[in-house]
């Protein structure tokens, strides 16, 4: 076809990425069949829900299937004979025992889609994977795909920040092309037209560097997050205050303010695996020593969660026996994703040390009652809080910094708050007759 012309698009699986990237792209005009080897998922996004919570994203894949742009398939055959570009959004999970990523689903998935690649055809990789990925797979396709070296791999790294994945998908802030020809680009072009037409910027680079620029970015951030914790361990030993500092730092516009935010620490499924795996990467390749810092990056990181169960310990006299309002499950606001949660961490370590503690999270308490079912859950924010010798505030929903200290003083036992995202504004509720306390604050 020519390369200017429209592609037809599949998004091989149908998760948290590739779920978000079929609807947008259909949405933007282009005809899509998302591809999953799990019939729930498919059932689930053919009938117009959307597996997990993400802002906008129903009211999207309602109007793309209304469409007809719009279909979801468990056929691999049927794939490769619709596609002109496919797009692999499946999972690369840490694995099991290891800081390593687990590259089997995206294996798996150019084995699958391989075989049934009769004429020429780009595979883009979205999944964030360990340097030197692209290059292997490449190989494969082109052992494995009838078409042969007609097959092309190119990379196109996302940036998505979940409850905010439609505005970057649709709106991104720029466009990594990491490619091996002209034909590829043009292609990636064609793709991704509608984007390119707001003027969005675009970085064409090698396949290396498209893999790389996903794990940089997510250790910059994880970096300035750990770093500003770190400060808040340094406040904490001498009486100074985290906020301040961290306001301070902000206004030099050689350092910004964004991601400068002390608290309890960042999780989620991308940052603190993503981390592992490319210091484990490094070291593969000889250049550990680079990126050695993220060690205690990840380091850092984790104490916060201690550090916060330290806090309500101090503020309590123990914990044992105490009753303790968690406010949060999620790793974030806006999301009901749970893995690697410095809240339910909290709530857990809470609950192992015989605290009586009941959990509250908007978005993300189905998730959490499936992987924890030995805490306790309510029905809100001020459920939960009945009768509290401790409120510990650990997602920022905008839901829990609502709240007014009067309300909230109605129905807990005793008027302590542990903040511990930095959420709360502390003048409003120490005048209001509370004793809070926030990690790095005196």
């Amino acid at each position: 076809m020519n390369p200017t012309e429209s592609p037809r698009l599949t998004v091989i699986g149908t998760g948290y990425l590739g779920a978000t990237h079929a609807i947008c792209m259909a949405v933007l005009g282009f005809e899509v069949l998302g591809v999953d080897v799990d019939q729930r998922k498919i059932d689930k996004l053919a009938s117009g829900e959307v597996p997990f919570f993400e802002p906008g994203l129903p009211e999207l894949l309602s109007k793309a299937l209304e469409s007809g742009r719009l279909r979801f398939t468990t056929s691999f055959a049927e794939a490769g004979e619709f596609g002109d570009v496919h797009f692999l959004c499946v999972g690369t999970p840490q694995q099991p025992g290891s800081d390593a990523a687990d590259l089997s689903y995206i294996d798996a998935a150019v084995r699958a889609l391989a075989p049934t690649l009769t004429r020429r055809t780009l595979v883009v990789g979205k999944s964030t994977v360990p340097v030197g990925t692209a290059k292997r797979l490449t190989g494969l396709l082109q052992e494995l795909a009838p078409a042969g070296d007609e097959v092309e791999l190119a990379w196109n790294p996302e940036f998505l920040r979940e409850g905010f994945a439609v505005d970057d998908t649709m709106r991104p802030d720029r466009l990594v092309f990491g490619v091996a020809s002209e034909w590829a680009e043009e292609r990636l072009q064609a793709a991704f037209r509608p984007i390119l037409d707001l003027g969005t910027p675009v970085v064409r680079t090698d396949l290396a560097t498209a893999e790389l620029v996903k794990v940089a970015a997510n250790s910059f951030l994880a970096t300035k997050i750990s770093y500003i914790n770190a400060m808040a361990e340094v406040c904490e030993a001498v009486g100074a205050d985290i906020k301040h500092l961290a306001d301070s730092l902000a206004l030099d516009d050689r350092i910004g303010g964004k991601f400068l935010k002390p608290g309890l620490g960042f999780g989620g499924g991308c940052l603190p695996k993503d981390i592992r795996a490319f210091a484990h990467r490094a070291e593969e390749l000889g250049v550990g020593q680079a990126v050695s810092f993220l060690r205690e990056v990840d380091d850092i990181n984790r104490r916060r969660r201690a550090r916060t169960v330290d806090l309500v310990r101090e503020m309590l006299g123990g914990i044992s026996g105490k009753r303790i309002a968690a406010w949060g499950a999620a790793f974030k606001p806006n999301s009901d994703d749970i893995r690697d949660a410095p809240a339910l961490d909290v709530a857990r370590t809470m609950h192992g040390l015989g605290g009586h503690v009941r959990v509250f999270d908007p978005a993300a308490l189905d998730n959490a009652r499936r992987a924890f079912p030995e805490l306790r859950y309510g029905d809100s924010a001020l459920d939960v809080a009945q009768d509290a010798d401790v409120v510990v505030l650990l997602t920022e929903w905008s839901d829990f910094k609502e709240i007014e200290p009067d309300a909230l003083a109605q129905v807990v036992k005793h008027k302590r708050i542990v903040d511990g995202r930095h959420a709360l504004d502390a003048a409003k509720w120490r005048a209001a007759g509370w004793e809070y306390r926030a990690l790095g604050r005196s």
